[in-house]
C-alpha cells in the first residue's frame, strides 16, 4: 500500500485512541465529523489502536 503514495499526496495522522474494530465506514465517519475533510479525496488517514502497536489506514 505505502508503494502507491505519490509525492503529491496528503498523509493524516488521527491521534488518540481509536477502536481499531471499527469498519472502513466507521472511520470515514470519524473523517467526516470530526476532522472536517473528504475521506473520498486522495489522502491517506491512518489511526493508532490503544497500545499503539497497530495502525490502520484508509485510502480511497
Amino acid at each position: 500500500m505505502l508503494n502507491d503514495i505519490s509525492s503529491n499526496q496528503q498523509v493524516y495522522l488521527v491521534t488518540g485512541y481509536t477502536d481499531l474494530r471499527r469498519s472502513i465506514d466507521g472511520l470515514a465517519m470519524i473523517i467526516q465529523g470530526q476532522l472536517r475533510l473528504d475521506p473520498f479525496s486522495s489522502a491517506l488517514f491512518l489511526f493508532c489502536g490503544r497500545r499503539r502497536d497497530r495502525i490502520k489506514g484508509l485510502l480511497w
